[in-house]
């Protein structure tokens, strides 16, 4: 295959990913934005709301674990389509549910959402991982700003029809068809597989030592659980505001529900514009500063939020956005630094990392139903202090001592 022709594949591949990432958001924010009249609709209290989100979580942790070993044996874009056929039906089983006002409906079918959720996210990253080095330069983030993106899109949209009060039943089936003709696109343009791709250039002295232990379970590795952690930390800061932000504007600022969802497009647009923004800052400064840096903007965000007034409390989302848009993204990338390990490294790591996503929401609904769900935003600051300790982890695994 000629050098021109390689590149031309990887350009499509990086544009199919990018699309793939931007319809994984889009599903998300479309059922997000609509939480604060799920809430309503079902008759809620912040802590039933939060186990109701526990379903979807948990979904996503049970089918993480074996994602990694799937994506191995089948390649990404048939996994990535495995999980479509699931994500689909749960999405479009939550708007029928909500609207029969059955919450244990809503339930399993949340579930559904996560389990094919979780497995779709690892493949995706494990495509990006293989882009991204076959390119040679920081794009992760790239990818999680087309996700990002998509979410900002389902935001805004879901803003606009929760202000028409158009029903969650039209909304989320509609929703459902669009994701679904951009996946089948995107994955079209996948590299043929993500686990026959390796580095083009020879493995360092780190890179070497790694492969020697390549019989090693991931979840033994050292550096590979203190990356999860880091995952863990990003996604709770994420995924808090992507659960709570809106409810948060609307039960402890006062605000009309579009308002709170408008809030919520604010944080994800922000956080779009960093990981756009970002990949600059990381070639230049290196995954730890950057890294370092931004979640302490995570935390300053996050008591604006908690403490300003509603207009200073929009400020606090943007700056809690940028905040949060490197973590994950570093995560997969630092995880995925020996194509020979990437899948399984992936598949831990983004297990540990949604743990934030199990525990996050009834976390937070639990100190909701005690001191506010505003308040109970300041476990963002706490997380976002966790992560500045362990970030060095993320350095590329060529600067670590060949035993690590």
């Amino acid at each position: 295959m000629s050098e021109a022709t390689r590149n031309a594949d990887v350009s499509r591949a990086r544009d199919g990913v990018l699309l793939v990432f931007a319809a994984n958001g889009l599903v998300l924010a479309s059922l997000l934005s609509r939480l604060p009249d799920v809430k309503q609709m079902l008759g809620l209290s912040p802590g039933e709301l939060g186990g109701l989100l526990l379903a979807l979580s948990a979904g996503a942790v049970i089918g993480l674990p074996s994602a990694g070993r799937i994506a191995r044996r089948i390649g990404a874009r048939a996994t990535i389509l495995t999980a479509l056929a699931v994500v689909i039906p749960g999405l479009i089983g939550a708007a029928v549910a909500v609207e029969l006002r059955q919450p244990a409906l809503a339930g399993v079918a949340l579930f559904l959402t996560g389990l094919g959720n979780g497995v779709w996210d690892v493949a995706q990253n494990l495509e990006g991982s293989v882009v991204e080095q076959e390119l040679g330069r920081s794009i992760m983030p790239w990818f999680h700003a087309a996700f990002s993106a998509g979410t900002v899109a389902g935001a805004l949209v879901g803003a606009l029809l929760t202000w028409q009060r158009v029903p969650i039943g039209a909304h989320l089936p509609a929703m459902a068809v669009l994701v679904v003709v951009v996946v089948l696109w995107g994955t079209r343009r996948f590299l043929p597989s993500a686990t026959e791709s390796t580095s083009a250039e020879t493995p360092d002295a780190a890179t070497v030592g790694a492969r020697r232990r390549r019989g090693r379970s991931a979840w033994l590795e050292r550096r590979t659980l203190l990356i999860g952690v880091l995952v863990l930390a990003a996604a709770f800061t994420e995924g808090t505001a992507n659960d709570w932000l809106a409810v948060a504007f609307v039960d402890g600022h006062d605000l009309e529900p579009a308002l709170g969802v408008l809030a919520l497009a604010v944080f994800l647009t922000s956080m779009t514009a960093g990981r756009i923004i970002g990949t600059g800052a990381l070639d230049r400064f290196g995954r730890v500063p950057v890294l370092r840096t931004l979640f302490v903007a995570a935390i300053v965000g996050c008591l604006l939020v908690v403490f300003g007034s509603p207009a200073l409390a929009f400020v606090g989302a943007a700056i809690w956005g940028v905040g949060a848009s490197l973590g994950f993204p570093v995560g997969m990338s630092a995880a995925s630094d020996d194509p020979m390990r990437a899948a399984v490294r992936l598949s831990v790591v983004s297990t540990i990392g949604y743990t934030a996503f199990l525990a996050g929401p009834p976390l937070v609904g639990f100190l909701g139903d005690h001191v506010g769900v505003l308040n109970a935003l300041l476990a963002v600051g706490a997380v976002s202090g966790a992560a500045i300790l362990v970030s060095p982890a993320a350095r590329p695994l060529k600067e670590l001592p060949a035993d690590r």
